[in-house]
């Protein structure tokens, strides 16, 4: 019976964690320390892997979103956001849905510098727009983990 006990706990002691990931531990219920990709070992019944975060880029679509321009007319910006996860351990626990708060964030200033450009000057920046997005997006999301935000 102990020997069974014994293999029960090594089984439940190991974790493997995919390349491009990194497991959140756990120990009694407070964060413990990060898991590297590979093989790694925890304290069974103690430990406990809570999430694995894809540090992988991603690039995620938003859907249209109308904005009013400087002369009150209507345009459709359409987003599409990389983003590469660096902090795994801030994705964890600082924020429930980092995606949807770049979201809500790229929305929301994409409105505010679309509403301060006439229609004209919204086609013909792009670029600028691009720029000032990437800059409010990286200091919300700290040090580049926005990526390189593109819209049409």
């Amino acid at each position: 019976m102990l020997a069974i006990l014994v293999v029960i706990a090594l089984a439940g002691s190991v974790r493997i964690v995919p390349p491009g990931r990194a497991g959140i531990v756990e120990r009694l219920g407070r964060f413990s320390r990060t898991l590297q990709p590979g093989v790694s070992i925890i304290v069974p019944f103690v430990d406990k892997v809570r999430h694995t975060v894809d540090l992988q880029e991603q690039v995620v679509s938003f859907p249209p979103q109308p904005a009013l321009t400087k002369d009150d007319l209507v345009v459709s910006i359409g987003t599409v956001i990389h983003l590469e996860v660096t902090d795994p351990v801030a994705a964890t626990y600082e924020i429930a849905n980092y995606v949807h708060a770049i979201e809500q964030l790229t929305t929301t200033t994409l409105r505010n510098i679309v509403g301060g450009m006439d229609l004209e000057r919204t086609r013909a920046s792009r670029e600028q727009i691009t720029i000032t997005l990437r800059g409010v997006l990286d200091d919300a999301t700290g040090n580049g983990a926005s990526g390189s935000p593109t819209w049409s």
